[in-house]
């Protein structure tokens, strides 16, 4: 899935939730686990690393803050984990951290250069309309998503465009899974009402 361009179609997709066994047999765990930080930090990278970027760039909405915001939720990770737990998935754990730091990175921000894109195009491939009304559509949502309560933001970004389950949602958002199942819910609505027929 790209970016939430799939608005329309949040309320169809459906991921597994991570069950404890799935958790305890994460090889990424076991290296953090053994203290062997550093190929946990490479795994991390290699597994979580594109999605992580897109869940900053979904945040922050400049492709230099959002790789920065990257690097840095990688390298607190890595400081973090001596105290990881195994609570929750790597993948869940990884996005709370880097969570954080958008948010962080949000309240600093004096202005906003650029809209977040929520669609990614090829100019070159696309006709001058269709980019228009693409981007038409994604300031649209960008400014529907605006509206929502950041609580409710937060929790579709991570469930729909970062892919996580309700539960990872929770560990994220550091709430119980009723709690993410209902600001979800309660985004989904607003975010209908605020497209309208879209």
């Amino acid at each position: 899935m790209g970016t939430l361009g799939g608005v329309t179609r949040m309320g169809a997709q459906m991921l597994a939730t991570r069950t404890p066994d799935a958790i305890a047999s994460d090889p990424i765990a076991t290296l953090i686990t053994a203290g062997d930080y550093r190929a946990a930090l490479t795994q991390c990278v290699r597994v979580h690393g594109p999605a992580l970027g897109r869940l900053c760039m979904a945040f922050l909405g400049v492709q230099s803050e959002a790789e920065e915001a990257a690097q840095e939720a990688l390298m607190a990770a890595l400081d973090a984990m001596p105290s990881y737990r195994r609570e929750g998935s790597v993948r869940a754990w990884l996005f709370a951290i880097a969570r954080r730091i958008c948010g962080r990175k949000l309240e600093t921000r004096v202005r906003r250069e650029q809209r977040l894109r929520l669609v990614q195009l090829d100019e070159s491939a696309e006709g001058a309309d269709t980019l228009l009304v693409a981007r038409e559509r994604a300031t649209r949502v960008r400014l529907a998503l605006d509206q929502l309560k950041p609580t409710e933001r937060e929790a579709l970004v991570l469930r729909y465009e970062s892919e996580l389950s309700f539960a990872e949602v929770a560990h994220s958002c550091g709430i119980d899974e009723a709690a993410a199942r209902k600001r979800v819910s309660r985004g989904l609505e607003r975010l209908r009402r605020a497209l309208g027929d879209e």
